[in-house]
């Protein structure tokens, strides 16, 4: 869990944690790239402060539509190099994280919640519940289906 975690805060560090330092940089420096291409830090800055039109004007979607997929594979990939994630399955929240965070960056600018724009920083957050939900449903449900089809076997 500590690995997870410490690649919420940073993509890479969950990998330096579990020793494989040349992932760990490589993240890293995908992180840095992508986050400063896509003016990221910006996004989020004025996303905190409710100047979420500052946020959509600094925001550079094209590179940022990349960060969702970095940032779930490299929390997947410490959480597996750790130890976890035995079940072949396991990468199905992580995957649908990284698609729908990404489905909702293409769509914030149209999505309104109570009549609010919530930006190119929150409206993909709340994507993730989704996401999350979409992946363990999958990952039991095609468990289930799979024990199905090898007990028929």
């Amino acid at each position: 869990m500590e690995r997870i975690f410490w690649s919420i805060a940073f993509p890479g560090f969950g990998q330096f944690l579990n020793g494989k330092y040349i992932k760990g940089i490589t993240f890293i420096i995908l992180e840095l790239v992508i986050n400063v291409r896509a003016n990221f830090n910006e996004a989020i800055y004025y996303s905190f402060l409710g100047k979420i039109e500052k946020a959509s004007e600094t925001a550079e979607i094209g590179w940022l539509m990349f960060y969702p997929c970095i940032y779930f594979f490299a929390m997947w990939d410490a959480f597996k190099d750790n130890g976890g994630g035995k079940h072949p399955l396991t990468f199905l929240p992580f995957a649908f994280c990284a698609y729908s965070v990404t489905v909702g960056l293409m769509y914030y600018s149209k999505i309104e919640i109570a009549h609010h724009n919530l930006g190119p920083v929150f409206l993909p957050m709340l994507f993730v519940i989704p996401g999350i939900l979409i992946g363990l449903l999958l990952k039991i449900l095609l468990s289930f289906l799979l024990n199905v089809k090898k007990e028929q076997n």
